[in-house]
């Protein structure tokens, strides 16, 4: 993964683009929530680029928590200070829009670094439709059909080995908390190494707007997700 053609370095601060934070969307995770997209209103950086830039800049420890406070957006400065939450991702008004909280070993072995980012943001990518239609459909709730609504709220992984190669990550359950129109997502995932578990993690994420479960309207939404999907793969080919 390049990670450095999805963001620049100004003073220290990093910077995203529409077109990068799009590209990265697009080209490494597969997600296509119209949130990523650069001619959208309601733009935000996704979080699983954030997640990348940590690693790359800061390493790996064998436990990480990252809670995602603001949406970011295009062209916001953010510099990475050491506060007591930990590390924070903040612009230039002390707006905080991430937490990174570690413990354990650390380490900066590159391979291990890029087979793990590689591989969670594949898997978080796929998160809609793959994982979380079935998960709605199973609540009778689903997200709003004309204004789908879900929001990066939280990752965490704990890792025993960071000796590890040839990283892959195994769907291991979700659950849905309902709370009226909102609910909290947990999709929980095995950490694998050369076919051994060597870690477990959790994403959380936020859906609004919810209204009874329409096989209909998802069907068409599904559709219209793969549809936007096809035409950008093939302007890539």
């Amino acid at each position: 993964m390049e990670i450095d053609r999805y963001f620049d370095v100004s003073d220290d601060q990093l910077i995203f683009s529409r077109q990068q934070s799009s590209d990265f969307a697009k080209l490494v995770a597969g997600d296509f929530n119209p949130l990523h997209d650069t001619d959208a209103k309601r733009f935000c950086v996704p979080g699983d680029l954030l997640f990348a830039v940590c690693l790359y800049r800061g390493g790996v420890f064998e436990s990480m928590t990252f809670d995602f406070l603001n949406m970011v957006d295009a062209g916001v400065a953010l510099s990475t200070v050491q506060r007591d939450a930990g590390t924070v991702l903040s612009d230039a008004r002390e707006r905080e829009y991430l937490t990174l909280q570690t413990r354990g070993a650390h380490s900066r072995n590159a391979e291990l670094i890029n087979g793990l980012a590689q591989a969670y943001v594949q898997f978080s990518g796929q998160t809609f439709p793959y994982l979380l239609v079935d998960l709605m459909r199973n609540h009778d709730v689903m997200i709003n059909p004309s204004r789908p609504l879900v929001i990066y709220k939280s990752m965490q992984l704990t890792i025993s080995s960071l000796q590890a190669e040839n990283i892959a990550l195994e769907f291991s359950g979700a659950q849905l908390l309902l709370d009226g129109k909102k609910a909290t997502v947990e999709l929980n995932f095995d950490i694998h190494s050369a076919s051994q578990m060597i870690g477990r993690g959790q994403k959380q994420m936020v859906l609004g707007g919810l209204r009874a479960f329409d096989e209909e309207a998802m069907a068409s939404l599904v559709d219209e997700y793969q549809s936007v999907k096809d035409r950008y793969n093939k302007t890539q080919n």
